[in-house]
């Protein structure tokens, strides 16, 4: 970026440039970040400094208004907590302790371990267990036994593994291996909205919400995720859950809060967390969300979690778009993305109008 860029986004109090440039003021020897809500100066007394310790080595101070500086510690924990994932995938095998850790970060083990999980919002053990817990259920779909995946995978016993079914896996290893068998899944389809509406449910709540325009493609979708299940169609079993969802479609339901019954990644389920607190009639871009769960450089990955989405409108992932405002793709149709949008924000807007 070129310095008349930089003057523009200081100007414009531009906080999507924290963290990228920070500008000094001559005339009082203090630094701030773009977004600083200070008295503007003068072009002629600013200058632009890459980072907080050039504009130090300078001999500027910094604000303690917009406090530059705690920005910066921010990014370098990021960064810090960007290798330790990387360390720790790469020693899946065995069990890291937290005084290892901090030997890598040149941090203590409690300050590593607040550092960590401040950024991802899990502790280096739990990131650690999704990580090993990715890589089981991989090698149970490519045909390997639980017993030989499970060492695979770095588990160092079966009890490690079973403590971890209930919340990452949402069912037995050897159920999950054979497609969900002994697993009853009921489901239903009704006209909506937006076409054809699939929403399919276990005892703990909904494991998928597709959107279509042919029944066939929609249960050969569910039955392929869980080819060895028990599935039935149950109209009337689902009725309050299928209403609710059209309620909402309709702009009648802003707020849906239905149980899921869903299995996620540590980082997948960050994301559809981070998506269901996203305001009906608001949007957030794929980088707000990953700066939301404390992971900025990981927009790619964001956006990869919203298309794995498997409860469309329970998880709304349409309410993420392009940084410039594009709703961008969408599984089950941009079109039906574009509609979704345009509802939420007319009823938004009628019940501005309506409030006295």
């Amino acid at each position: 970026m070129r310095e008349d860029q930089y003057w523009q986004a200081v100007m414009m109090r531009d906080e999507g440039l924290d963290g990228v440039f920070v500008y000094a003021v001559r005339s009082t020897g203090v630094y701030c970040r773009p977004s600083c809500p200070s008295r503007r100066p003068g072009r002629e007394q600013v200058v632009f400094f890459a980072r907080p310790e050039a504009a130090e080595e300078a001999g500027f101070r910094a604000c303690k208004r917009c406090r530059p500086r705690e920005l910066s510690s921010r990014e370098e924990q990021v960064a810090l907590v960007q290798r330790l994932c990387a360390y720790i995938e790469e020693h899946l095998e065995r069990q890291l302790t937290l005084a290892e850790l901090g030997e890598q970060a040149h941090l203590s083990p409690y300050h590593l371990q607040r550092v960590f999980k401040s950024v991802m919002g899990i502790t280096p053990r739990q990131y650690a267990g999704a990580r090993r817990m990715e890589q089981f259920k991989a090698r149970l779909k490519d045909g390997e036994t639980v017993t030989t995946a499970l060492f695979d995978a770095g588990f160092s016993s079966s009890s490690r593994l079973y403590e971890r079914v209930p919340d990452q896996l949402g069912m037995t290893p050897v159920t999950y291996r054979r497609g969900g068998a002994g697993m009853h899944i009921r489901y239903a389809i009704v006209n909506s909205p937006l076409g054809r509406l699939l929403v399919a449910a276990t005892m703990k709540g909904i494991c998928s919400v597709c959107l279509g325009d042919d029944d066939a493609v929609l249960e050969a979708t569910l039955r392929d995720e869980y080819s060895a299940a028990t599935i039935q169609r149950d109209d009337a079993e689902l009725s309050e859950e299928v209403n609710a969802l059209l309620r909402h479609l309709n702009g009648q339901q802003p707020d849906l809060d239905l149980p899921l019954d869903v299995r996620a990644t540590a980082f997948q389920w960050r994301v559809w967390q981070e998506l269901r607190a996203i305001p009906y009639g608001s949007t957030r871009s794929y980088s707000e969300i990953a700066r939301a769960i404390g992971q900025p450089q990981a927009r790619r990955a964001v956006a990869r979690a919203c298309a794995t989405n498997p409860a469309a409108i329970v998880i709304p992932c349409h309410r993420v778009v392009r940084g410039n405002g594009d709703p961008g793709g969408y599984r089950w149709g941009v079109e039906r993305k574009r509609r979704l949008l345009a509802q939420e924000q007319e009823q938004t807007r009628e019940a501005l109008v309506e409030v006295p």
